[in-house]
């Protein structure tokens, strides 16, 4: 068998395997893709979604109203519930995707005439990336299968067609990034299926990196301080309540230095009983504690 004749017996046991299970999630064009993993239940990317309904439409051209079940947004995953007919959910993979591993991507666009299904291969494993909140996701896929608009939390499958991961966004020309379906995101799957959405601790403020704070605080006239900004405050948030203010430098938290994004996030998400967290910021050049209370 030459590679082409291979290449193609692949993919009609990919699309057989797995192409019933890929939807599209919006109207028309749509926003994405979602994948049938259960009876009844659609995974997809957390930031497809535009509220509590969301159409979902089938290969066969069937379209249905569904509502979501769970979502979590900093790890970019819901789950929508939805009448799935007689599809058959997709197949978990048993295995890690491994560098190197040839890899296949689905989705149904709009316009045509079933899946489409594109080729490529792992090109690397364990790479960080943020999710829609700003929060680092660690475990990411960067693979090589070219993936149209509308394709994010479509599935990205072995040669078998078994899920492996599912698709979030393309950082860069001619790479794209996926979640692997780890056994502790299958559990998180299988929770928001549940309506177990997680709850965390939001202070209710739009951050900036440190690199963002110096430059803009040197822009001022202001003197150089290592911590991060305060770019806007929701007026409903626990940061608006304690006192914080756009333009405040977060420089501590907990006690502790904050040099990123990501420590200050880990003092929140390290938010004892209590329900408090002591903050350090530099208002101009004065430096204020400010105590944030948690509901």
């Amino acid at each position: 068998m030459s590679l082409l004749d291979e290449l193609t017996a692949i993919t009609s046991r990919v699309v057989s395997a797995a192409g019933g299970a890929v939807v599209r999630i919006g109207r028309a064009e749509g926003r994405g893709a979602g994948i049938v993993v259960g009876p009844g239940s659609v995974v997809t990317s957390a930031h497809n979604l535009r509220g509590e309904e969301v159409t979902v439409t089938f290969p066969d051209g069937r379209a249905v109203t569904g509502t979501v079940k769970g979502v979590d947004s900093d790890g970019d995953l819901a789950v929508i519930a939805v009448d799935t007919g007689n599809v058959a959910p997709i197949g978990w993979s048993d295995t890690a995707p491994a560098l190197g591993a040839p890899v296949l991507a689905l989705a149904l666009p709009a316009g045509g005439s079933g899946v489409r299904v594109t080729v490529g291969t792992i090109s690397s494993v364990g790479r960080s990336f943020r999710g829609p909140r700003g929060r680092l996701i660690t475990d990411g896929v960067e693979h090589t299968a070219p993936l149209g608009r509308g394709s994010s939390g479509g599935p990205l499958v072995d040669a078998d067609g078994r899920l492996l991961a599912i698709n979030t966004h393309r950082p860069g020309e001619g790479l794209y990034l996926a979640l692997p379906v780890t056994e502790a995101r299958r559990g998180r799957i299988d929770a928001l299926a549940r309506g177990e959405s997680p709850a965390r601790r939001r202070l209710g403020v739009a951050l900036a990196p440190p690199h963002v704070a110096r430059r803009l605080r040197a822009a001022v006239g202001l003197p150089a301080r290592d911590g991060v900004l305060i770019r806007d405050v929701a007026e409903s948030g626990p940061g608006a309540a304690a006192g914080l203010v756009r333009g405040d430098l977060i420089v501590a938290a907990a006690g502790q230095p904050v040099g990123s994004i990501d420590d200050l996030l880990g003092a929140v998400d390290g938010v004892g009983e209590d329900g408090t967290l002591s903050l350090r910021v530099v208002r101009g050049t004065d430096e204020v504690d400010i105590t944030v209370r948690f509901g």
